[in-house]
């Protein structure tokens, strides 16, 4: 069954990655996109991720990871290189309402990261529900080459325009127009 794609409100949604190398990096990367209030715990840290951990004044908890560490998280990822902590933390997560992802173990998430593109206000998300990252990350590169560079600017513009006028059908009608002449401008 593939996942299903939803976007989250991460305002004030408490978050814990635990782990501090390459794969984990790769998720904090994409973390600060959309929050910075992230929680590290990991014994062992990569030079590149207590850099870039630096940069968005994220503190880094050098431990291992302890049972009762997830209880006060609503958001954990786990990128370790150790199985049997991904399906420790993930059992343990099964008695509360938080939501763990796995790095590549699917049998273990609850949710996994897409590969996406983010201009401003435009996230497009792409999925193999696992089957192939590299296949999504290729998708996303092609689709990333036909976004026009403007797409931020006209994004504000209509979220400006959305504050002005009525809601009803002459507004969808307007929205529609507008859309519609900024592809036909940009993606010829």
């Amino acid at each position: 069954m593939s996942f299903f794609p939803a976007y989250f409100n991460l305002k004030d949604r408490r978050v814990l990655l635990i782990g501090g190398g390459n794969v984990a990096l790769e998720k904090l990367e994409k973390l600060v996109d959309f929050t910075k209030d992230v929680d590290v715990i990991s014994k062992g840290v990569s030079n590149e991720f207590k850099t870039f951990a630096k940069r968005y004044n994220i503190q880094i908890d050098k431990r291992e990871y302890r049972y009762g560490d997830i209880s006060n998280y609503d958001i954990v990822i786990v990128a370790t290189n150790t199985v049997n902590i991904h399906k420790e933390i993930y059992e343990e997560s099964r008695s509360s309402r938080i939501l763990v992802n796995s790095v590549d173990n699917t049998a273990y998430c609850d949710f996994i990261f897409p590969s996406y593109i983010k201009k401003g206000d435009l996230t497009i998300s792409i999925s193999t529900s696992g089957a192939s990252p590299a296949m999504a990350k290729r998708l996303r590169i092609y689709i990333e080459k036909l976004i026009p560079n403007s797409i931020e600017s006209f994004l504000k513009e209509l979220k400006e325009l959305r504050k002005t006028i009525p809601k009803g059908k002459k507004r969808m009608k307007f929205f529609e127009d507008k859309s519609d002449a900024f592809m036909e401008k940009h993606l010829k």
